[in-house]
């Protein structure tokens, strides 16, 4: 015959406390084994595995009527786990978008109005927050003459938060959906718009053709970008090849532009840079703090790399550091 247990020992090996076997016991979901004839209850060692059971499933979340389908076989082990998985990603989600919102209150001032407004923006659907975006594009670009892809290229840059964002990815939405309706962030944003592409210049520079060689520039700087992260030296034939090319690229850049096609002015402005000087231009250009910030947070939420003008600024030095060792 099998062991049997007092419930004192039972209670020590389960982690149950001996009013909760008594309770399970009552309510027929494991019975003892035996009764002894003083009526103290005994289980064996198949009892006690159930109730072990019982422990690890209460302690995941089910209910007793769970328990008793699963221990009854009505309900297979999987089919419990994949409910209750279910539940439990839901309050991670939830919980997730209240530590978000916490954590702003924490960080600034906010009302009692806000503290509605902040859950509303970490609880909309897809759809709500694609709508969103989408009116502070229509409205920064109204009236914008420009090449009808210019603007969807505008457009494009959204975020789109995943289905199990991280804490950061929603603070930075919070930020992110409360400046598009900051009504002098948009205003500010439409009149960089329209100020910079109110020229001929500035139409031109949002045509296709333009644009194709914007992203031909793009890929280019990322070579160039992955040769200087992977420790290529600036004197090596690969970083005055990439470099030969960055300034032929240039060049041709601004003849587009301007109809002037100077090599010798491009390789002299690459091989002068200057972090300091370029980040104190930068900080000059209008609609650099406006839109460099969405971009940051939208790069932020789609998990992407974000702006970084310390690593721009190296893979410059990089290049002006293989131009001048081809010069010298």
């Amino acid at each position: 015959m099998d062991r049997l247990y007092p419930i004192g020992d039972v209670a020590r090996r389960t982690g149950l406390s001996v009013s909760a076997i008594r309770f399970y016991a009552d309510e027929g979901v494991v019975a003892p084994t035996a009764l002894t004839e003083g009526g103290f209850r005994q289980y064996d060692v198949q009892a006690i595995a159930r109730l072990e059971l019982v422990r690890t499933l209460r302690d995941l979340g089910a209910g007793l009527a769970d328990i008793r389908r699963v221990l009854a076989a009505e309900n297979t082990l999987p089919e419990l786990a994949a409910r209750h998985l279910r539940l439990v990603e839901d309050q991670l989600r939830q919980f997730r978008a209240r530590r978000a919102v916490l954590r702003t209150i924490v960080r600034q001032p906010t009302t009692a109005a806000q503290v509605s407004l902040l859950h509303k923006l970490v609880s909309m659907s897809d759809d709500e927050r694609a709508g969103l975006i989408s009116r502070f594009w229509d409205f920064v670009t109204e009236g914008l003459d420009v090449h009808p892809g210019y603007l969807d290229r505008l457009r494009s840059r959204r975020p789109h938060l995943p289905e199990e964002p991280s804490t950061e990815q929603l603070e930075a939405w919070i930020e992110l959906a409360g400046i598009v309706q900051d009504e002098q962030f948009r205003t500010a944003v439409r009149a960089y718009f329209h100020r910079a592409f109110g020229t001929e210049q500035g139409k031109l520079m949002a045509t296709p053709e333009m644009l194709a060689r914007a992203e031909r520039r793009r890929v280019l700087y990322l070579e160039a970008q992955a040769a200087q992260q992977a420790g290529v030296p600036p004197d090596s034939p690969q970083a005055r090849d990439i470099a030969e090319r960055m300034v032929a690229d240039s060049a041709g850049f601004v003849a587009a532009m301007t109809g002037e096609h100077d090599a010798g002015k491009a390789r002299r402005s690459m091989a002068g840079f200057d972090r300091t000087a370029s980040a104190q231009r930068r900080a000059r250009l209008p609609g650099t703090d406006l839109m460099g910030r969405y971009g940051t947070l939208v790069a932020r939420i789609n998990g992407a790399p974000e702006p970084d003008p310390a690593r721009s600024a190296a893979v410059q030095e990089w290049l002006a550091a293989a131009l001048r060792q081809d010069a010298g």
